[in-house]
């Protein structure tokens, strides 16, 4: 490792009376600097579902070609209130509400279409698009208000179909950013007070935290706009301030442990600066190499995360490192009132920490089975669970359209409101047709529009079973197949139920790509930073079994709590590698004092004294993390519940199990051997590495 006395330099600039205001003035500089330059960045609106090389991308993309592609028809559903067969005189009724839909229309509307039980009736509208849902939901609304304005007596009429699920998304996300803000803020806010006790204290870490989530915000979108990255700004921000106050916790928690042995707070904060920061930058490193494999994901939004999450902790590592010694050096020792740790005082926390993990040293086979016992029964949860979601299930607030679904689906052919579009060359039109037709399930099948130019025709297909559902998915595999063998049409199927289809294979692709090369990365980091094979390797075995068992206590929970039956298609991914990269940082924060204690103690003392000193910031790292997480749960998207959920569970059964019961009793269990090759000289402080004999910075 390197070598300590390296960083004083840095860390007395940082800190000295006259470098900590010179440190916060050109802190202050370069944030206003970077916050003028990328201050109206904006990031793309796009969520594509699927990979960029899928068939039903390359269906959108060729549909986008043709006259109109920017009209898309949305569908008035009508029923009565009572449940009741339409009478002649209501369809009369609705028949004259077209000149009222055709003022908004950006096309004749038709119908009305009525059911086979005559119990509803659909008014198709075609309207007008616009670059983003947010925009078309203007458009939607203002039709909204039409229909509602020229309704039937009697009759209940709702809007739905594609464009008017994107306008209810918009809608529903409308101030819902802000919402998160606000939360994590007041979450992290009031955690932080408990974990201090302190008034004053915790506006310092949440000022740095903050102003670093604002200024990654900014980058992240200028980023985004400049290579075409998607990606959900909210996971963003729970990363940074999650992220960016478990550092600073690590740092003002050894900054206390030093003002308890020296009267000047600059030198303790120099000392602690200098213990701490080397783990700080190994977790963070993990993280962002960890999120970094995410470029290779073919799923935009999944590719996207990676670099936009990276730039984010990276900001985070800076803010917590450069910002927040300066502010505490300015603010100095009584920034702990009322509780001001004094020279030759007795440490307030540590011993409930110390007391649990003798426990555990004197009983590590019986701890360790206690602990694998729990992850197993938590990961007896994923027995059952499903992946992917349906349209509806997608969002967890009620809606217009999502109601319209249900009575179109319970009346119509339940492909209707999701219709399949085969795009083919013209000459091989009517094979097409026939080939679709003879799949099953198919209802009907039809050309509704050609790109002369471009010599291809568009083929409506509408389906006979509900969209996303196993059958349809398979359906649309038959369809695929049966058009690709037409000769000279070169088919290629689309629509949102291929799209569904596509982005499931490309998520599991993503799984079993990135998975892999987050414990590779995790690995190489851990065994670097603890110069050993043993430790890195059961430390990851251990994060491994952590973080499956958090998603099957997820799934689970996510089934008996809420009635999800089945996990979003992202959501095993994000899940894994924020549990185990997330994890490794706790993991590191532990075993790297471990290992500093153990050149001092031993192994098996070491590890206790390593638990009780950092038992408690790491517990409440975990809640501030866990907690952060669970702030997701204020957005309307099912896929960001789901992902604070597990991994909120996942956090805190790893600090309170995994970090305090099941790592101690490892190494209690293996004793010295859990270093090799390294090999520990106990009572001299030094850890030696056997080929080389050379002692290792223990710190």
């Amino acid at each position: 490792m390197a070598n300590p006395h390296a960083h004083r330099p840095l860390a007395d600039r940082l800190t000295s009376r006259r470098g900590a205001w010179i440190s916060l003035g050109l802190a202050l500089v370069v944030m206003v600097a970077l916050f003028g330059a990328f201050g109206s960045a904006t990031a793309p609106a796009r969520n594509d579902q699927a990979p960029a090389d899928s068939e039903s991308t390359r269906a959108s993309e060729l549909m986008a070609e043709f006259p109109n592609a920017d009209r898309q028809s949305v569908l008035v559903v009508a029923s009565r209130d009572d449940g009741a067969e339409l009478t002649a005189a209501e369809i009369e009724g609705l028949a004259e509400m077209l000149p009222v839909l055709d003022a908004h229309a950006a096309a004749d509307a038709t119908g009305p279409l009525l059911s086979e039980d005559g119990r509803a009736a659909l008014l198709v509208t075609p309207i007008t698009v616009r670059e983003t849902n947010s925009d078309t939901a203007a458009v939607v609304e203002t039709l909204r208000e039409a229909v509602a304005g020229a309704a039937p007596a009697g009759l209940t009429l709702q809007v739905t179909g594609g464009p008017a699920f994107g306008a209810d998304v918009a809608a529903s996300f409308a101030g819902a950013d802000f919402t998160l803000l606000l939360v994590t803020i007041l979450i992290v806010a009031i955690l932080l007070i408990i974990t201090y006790r302190s008034p004053v204290l915790w506006l310092v870490p949440l000022v740095a935290v903050a102003l670093a989530d604002g200024l990654a915000g900014r980058l992240t979108a200028a980023a985004g706009a400049a290579w075409n990255l998607q990606f959900d700004a909210g996971i963003i921000s729970v990363l940074v301030f999650g992220a960016g106050t478990n550092y600073a916790l690590l740092l003002i928690s050894r900054y206390r442990e030093e003002l308890l042995r020296t009267a000047d707070h600059r030198r303790a904060l120099i000392t602690a600066w200098r213990k701490t920061a080397p783990a700080i930058v190994a977790s963070n490193v993990t993280v962002v190499l960890a999120l970094l494999t995410l470029v290779l994901a073919v799923i935009p939004g999944t590719h996207g995360l990676g670099v936009s999450s990276a730039i984010g902790l990276l900001i985070a590592l800076a803010a917590v490192l450069f910002l927040l010694p300066p502010l505490l050096a300015v603010c100095g020792r009584r920034v702990f009132w009322p509780f001001v740790p004094r020279p030759g005082e007795a440490p307030r926390q540590g011993r409930g920490w110390r007391k649990l993990a003798s426990g555990v040293v004197s009983r590590p086979v019986a701890s360790l089975l206690a602990g694998v016992a729990l992850l197993a029964v938590m990961a007896s949860g994923l027995i059952g669970t499903a992946v992917g979601l349906d349209q509806v299930e997608k969002f967890r607030v009620p809606s217009e359209s999502a109601a319209g679904l249900e009575v179109l689906s319970a009346h119509f052919p339940p492909g209707e409101a999701a219709p399949i579009f085969v795009v083919a060359n013209i000459a091989a039109a009517e094979s097409v047709v026939a080939a679709a037709t003879e799949v099953e399930g198919v209802v009907r099948a039809h050309p509704v529009g050609t790109a002369s130019e471009q010599g291809l025709t568009k083929i409506m297909v509408t389906s006979d079973y509900a969209p996303s559902t196993d059958d349809s998915l398979h359906q649309i595999t038959e369809l695929r197949d049966a058009v690709h063998g037409v000769p000279g049409a070169d088919a290629v199927v689309g629509g949102a139920v291929a799209t569904d289809l596509d982005a499931r294979a490309g998520n599991q692709h993503d799984l079993w790509l990135v998975a892999p090369l987050v414990l590779a990365v995790s690995f190489v980091v851990l065994l670097l930073l603890l110069r050993s094979v043993v430790a890195p390797l059961l430390l990851l075995l251990v994060n491994l079994a952590s973080a499956v068992a958090a998603i099957g206590a997820g799934a689970w929970l996510s089934r008996v709590l809420f009635g999800q039956q089945a996990l979003d298609l992202q959501v095993p991914l994000l899940a894994f590698l924020f549990l185990v990269a997330l994890g490794i940082d706790y993991t590191i924060f532990l075993v790297h004092r471990a290992r500093a204690e153990a050149a001092r103690l031993g192994t098996r003392d070491g590890v206790v004294e390593a638990v009780a000193r950092t038992g408690g910031v790491i517990t409440s790292a975990g809640i501030v993390l866990a907690a952060v997480f669970a702030a997701l749960g204020v957005l309307p998207l099912v896929t960001l519940g789901q992902l604070g959920l597990i991994v909120g569970v996942g956090v805190i059964v790893d600090t309170l199990v995994v970090r305090t019961v099941i790592v101690p009793a490892i190494f209690a269990l293996l004793g010295d051997r859990i270093w090799w090759p390294s090999r520990l000289d106990a009572g001299r402080g030094e850890l030696t590495h056997e080929p080389r004999e050379r002692a290792v910075d223990a710190h």
